[in-house]
């Protein structure tokens, strides 16, 4: 999940996973998989930021999903 800022100043949580692509026109416009719009005040450098963080700190701590989910199997780790 990240947050970005609608044009109109309110502040949206959005799935990453349902990102389709991120385009520039020249404002931003995320198209969604199920074929939404979403025009952001965020940069595509920054909305891809974001999702990048965020699928890192998933990675950094699968711990924390396993608290929430105990009967998941456990993550293996190189």
């Amino acid at each position: 999940m990240i947050e970005v800022t609608r044009i109109n100043h309110l502040p949206l949580v959005l799935n990453s996973d349902l990102i389709e692509h991120i385009e520039s026109t020249p404002d931003t416009i995320i198209s969604l998989i199920n074929g939404q719009k979403l025009v952001v005040l965020e940069s595509v450098q920054e909305v891809v930021r974001r999702v990048i963080d965020f699928r890192r700190s998933i990675q950094l701590h699968p711990q924390i999903d396993k608290q929430f989910h105990p009967d998941a199997p456990a993550v293996a780790r190189d």
